[in-house]
């Protein structure tokens, strides 16, 4: 069962056709130029066998909490879940929505110049005009109110989200939002993880801007609980109408 992903609908971008490729857990809604949901399940279908063949033999893959070492002849999207869980410290499939929406973001980049990949809240993007991507903070003041702006130059670019008052996927911390740019969407993905499990209060947003510095390929955070906000990095956050 699949919860409704009502904050895809905030913000609309012009130019471009929307459709969703669903297959068991992996949800995503596409924007590009065109429709190639055709292509994109067979992407999902192709990068998720790899990964699906890879955990039937090797099992703590998809459960360790740690920071993962990946064999030399792991497939791609398993080596660079690896990667970033070394980097972060957090069990590779902390990273699984972000690796996914970029693979397949990457491979319709054949098919069309823009490409817009959210896999529950996790984004792969590349684009060629200005775009807002709306923050969805749960019950925070700022939902609804405020957005990154992102600029063609800054893609192809990795938006990870992590909640600990907000969907289903696992954070130790009670943050509303942290949300991390990177150039590797499984990075942005792994590192808001992270930086989410450190949050308890909002005493602790110091410590997430604190860390977020010291992970290599982290260009940017947001971290908000409640009415309180910090932000750090190449971030440009601009109100929404």
């Amino acid at each position: 069962m699949h919860e409704p992903r009502f904050y895809r609908h905030w913000i609309k971008d012009s130019g471009l056709i929307s459709f969703n490729v669903v297959v068991e857990q992996t949800d995503l809604y596409i924007r590009s130029r065109r429709n190639l949901k055709d292509k994109a399940l067979n992407s999902v279908l192709k990068h998720r066998g790899s990964l699906e063949a890879y955990i039937g033999c090797h099992p703590l893959f998809l459960t360790t909490l740690d920071a993962y070492q990946a064999e030399d002849e792991a497939p791609v999207i398993v080596k660079e879940m690896a990667r970033v869980s070394q980097l972060t410290g957090v069990g590779p499939m902390a990273a699984v929505a972000g690796a996914i929406a970029e693979a397949v973001g990457r491979d319709l980049l054949a098919f069309s110049p823009e490409i817009i990949v959210e896999n529950g809240g996790d984004i792969f993007l590349k684009i060629s005009t200005k775009r807002l991507v709306g923050i969805y903070a749960g019950q925070s003041p700022f939902t609804k109110k405020i957005a990154l702006e992102i600029m063609p130059r800054e893609t192809p670019l990795g938006i990870g989200t992590s909640s600990g008052t907000v969907g289903h996927s696992l954070s130790l911390g009670n943050a509303d939002a942290v949300i991390v740019l990177s150039s590797s969407a499984a990075l942005a993905d792994a590192a808001a993880t992270a930086l989410g499990n450190i949050v308890k209060a909002a005493d602790d947003i110091p410590k997430v801007i604190e860390a977020a510095q010291s992970i290599e390929g982290v260009g940017g955070v947001v971290a908000i609980v409640g009415d309180k906000m910090s932000v750090w990095g190449k971030m440009k956050i601009v109100p929404l109408d």
